[in-house]
């Protein structure tokens, strides 16, 4: 098990990600009671790059987080703001304190085991495998899935054979280096956060032509990110399964979701850490987690779906339930 002492970061801001960061930070201290290193929420800062104040002014959810021990960590947007908010979890990086090691998770995640004995290699970066294969999407005339990718490792310098999963086939998208962007971790959030700010901002602003009829939105941050873990040294599985997006952690996107396909236990520990009146209190101002939560929508969600036979896409989950009119976010 890692004995490195290692930092948290989640972004927050006005909105919704404000009322999931109490939510992340509450099970945080539930279920990882042990963890000695410090949490971050991240804030971006007005700036030219917002057309509204994306900082969090909500003093019951500021009161909540100092309360659970977070520490708000403002940034400065750059190179994305209001364009791209996916942005924040690579500029945000920026800000964290440098040479320590990280770990960055998305606001929509629930802490449910002993963060504390995750058997992390930080000089081995890593992310989230809970995907599908999204991107890319090869058009009839243009270059496959393989001349996409390799154009992408061409342009920094990268090996690109090394990085495939030779186990699976050509122009399958599990043969290459593709994460879900819910979680990542490195040993230094600047020299991470630096490269993946540069990958990202090469890869907006001067697009290589094999890329040309893809979408980079909100796929941007998912792209870029296999090639700064690449460019690390890290890759796929260098944490063993179970542990993130399993025994420890939930990234459940938003809550009709997470009442759809979790687990029992899972719901559990939402209810169990949304249940004190003064997390009840501030989660109840955000009308989504008063409705699933606290009034009884999310049950009637769960009780649509057989957790042994869902949907293969998530697509499909999402269709069901705005069929039946219980879609929040």
């Amino acid at each position: 098990m890692t004995e490195t002492r290692f930092n948290i970061m989640i972004v927050g801001q006005a909105g919704r990600l404000q009322y999931e960061a109490v939510l992340f930070a509450a099970s945080l201290r539930r279920y990882a009671p042990d963890f000695t290193g410090r949490l971050y929420v991240a804030v971006p800062q007005p700036s030219g790059l917002w057309t509204k104040d994306p900082s969090i002014r909500n003093k019951p959810v500021l009161e909540a987080l100092e309360a659970l021990g977070a520490d708000i960590l403002p940034f400065q947007s750059v190179a994305f703001g209001e364009s791209y908010p996916y942005g924040n979890k690579i500029e945000a990086l920026l800000a964290l304190p440098e040479g320590e090691p990280f770990v960055f998770f998305d606001t929509d995640t629930l802490i449910t085991g002993p963060l504390d004995q995750l058997p992390l290699d930080f000089g081995r970066p890593s992310a989230s495998l809970r995907r599908e294969g999204t991107w890319p999407k090869p058009t009839l005339y243009g270059p496959d899935m393989t001349g996409i990718w390799r154009a992408l490792y061409d342009r920094f310098g990268l090996d690109f054979n090394s990085s495939l999963d030779h186990s699976q086939p050509e122009n399958f998208w599990r043969r290459y280096l593709y994460f879900n962007a819910g979680y990542y971790y490195g040993s230094c959030p600047r020299v991470f956060g630096q490269r993946f700010l540069e990958y990202a901002v090469s890869i907006r602003d001067d697009l290589p032509k094999a890329l040309i009829g893809q979408s980079l939105d909100p796929w941007l941050d998912q792209i870029a990110l296999p090639l700064v873990i690449h460019s690390l040294g890290g890759g796929r599985a260098t944490l063993p399964e179970g542990y993130l997006d399993g025994e420890m952690s939930c990234h459940y996107r938003n809550l009709p979701l997470l009442y759809a396909r979790e687990s029992d236990d899972v719901v559990a520990a939402l209810e169990t850490v949304a249940s004190p009146n003064k997390i009840k209190k501030v989660l109840k101002q955000y009308e989504p987690m008063k409705r699933m939560i606290y009034q009884g929508r999310g049950a009637k969600v769960r009780a649509m779906f057989d957790r042994d036979n869902l949907p293969r896409k998530e697509q499909a989950l999402r269709n069901r339930i705005k069929s039946a009119g219980f879609w929040m976010r």
